[in-house]
């Protein structure tokens, strides 16, 4: 469900009755059946919140929404668009029971609404996202948030485009002090077991330099050369059809094109911008290196536009969708390497 401020509760019910969501997948909401039956009054959809105490007996269709209680009756009090340390615990109680369902195998795959990282502070839960908290959970270390594009204009590339982060949330200043070629190739890795999931046999992955026209020659940084060119040598010797140290600005301009399925950035704005520019509303975010399915849609809680009946509502749906993609394909592409 997310934080009940935002706009995710809004999000699920837009899409509820959406046919592809049921042709899909078997839906249900982890979160507070009041709050979403707020979002259905606000939104006059017409289906009714049935609450459930398992996946199992969850018996989704486009005019009823299954709810599982996960969270505090306390959240259903929150107040729309505002900081709230009780949004912020419903989050993350939320996330905490979808994932534990995801471990156990009682579900196939979640799908998150936007949390406020502000308020999960405020609740005590002192964790920079989703993407970190999945991981620590999951008890992963080797991770990586994708944003990924699916097929369609303005995109060539026929499965669509990836941007896997090697850096993520930290001060730019601090970039470059965690960047290493270890951790660059593994990023590689990530994004190419992805790439296979969704139907690509033979991935193209494009590796971002760091500085301006990829250091020309050592004039404007030496990273390409100690640290970048190493890693695409690694992930070469890894069997990854891996490309670069490339400028930035011209590999995303050929990664629009359809020369590389997916990419690899050094920090996060560097990969966020480009991919939103591309498809703001279509991108969903994607965490790799799990045990589990876990999409997300690309945006935040947007407390501006949080319970005003005019949340945007198509990352959602292609979250759901990428989600089942992922659940169906899984099990062939995690054995290969």
């Amino acid at each position: 469900m997310g934080d009940p401020a935002g706009v995710g509760p809004e999000t699920i019910v837009g899409v509820w009755r959406q046919a592809s969501v049921h042709d899909g997948a078997r839906p249900f909401v982890v979160g507070h059946p009041a709050i979403i039956e707020r979002a259905v009054r606000l939104l006059g959809v017409a289906a009714k919140v049935v609450p459930i105490d398992s996946p199992a007996a969850a018996d989704p269709a486009p005019d009823c929404i299954p709810c599982l209680c996960a969270v505090d009756d306390a959240a259903a009090d929150v107040p729309p668009a505002k900081l709230d340390a009780r949004g912020g615990h419903a989050a993350y109680e939320a996330l905490l029971a979808a994932t534990r369902m995801a471990l156990a195998g009682e579900i196939d795959g979640l799908v998150t609404a936007p949390l406020n990282k502000a308020a999960l502070h405020l609740a005590g839960h002192l964790y920079p996202g989703h993407t970190e908290l999945l991981a620590e959970l999951c008890g992963v270390d080797d991770f990586a948030m994708m944003l990924y594009l699916g097929p369609g204009e303005p995109l060539r590339a026929p499965a669509g485009l990836g941007v896997v982060h090697t850096t993520l949330h930290m001060a730019l200043a601090d970039v470059f002090a965690h960047l290493t070629s270890e951790e660059i190739a593994a990023k590689a890795r990530l994004a190419d077991t992805f790439v296979r999931r969704i139907g690509v046999a033979t991935p193209r992955i494009g590796i971002a330099a760091l500085n301006p026209h990829a250091g020309e020659e050592g004039l404007f940084g030496n990273e390409e050369r100690t640290i970048i060119e190493p890693a695409v040598q690694l992930a070469r010797e890894r069997g990854i059809d891996a490309t670069g140290p490339l400028p930035c600005d011209t590999l995303m301009v050929r990664a629009r094109d359809g020369d590389f399925d997916a990419i690899v950035a050094m920090y996060h704005d560097q990969g966020h911008i480009t991919l939103k520019l591309l498809g703001m509303h279509r991108a969903v975010n994607v965490t790799l290196g799990l045990p589990i399915v876990r999409t997300s849609v690309a945006h935040g809680t947007a407390f501006d536009k949080a319970w005003q009946g005019r949340a945007e509502t198509s990352g959602m749906l292609e979250a759901i969708r990428v989600a089942a993609l992922l659940a169906r394909h899984r099990t062939s592409v995690d054995t290969a390497r």
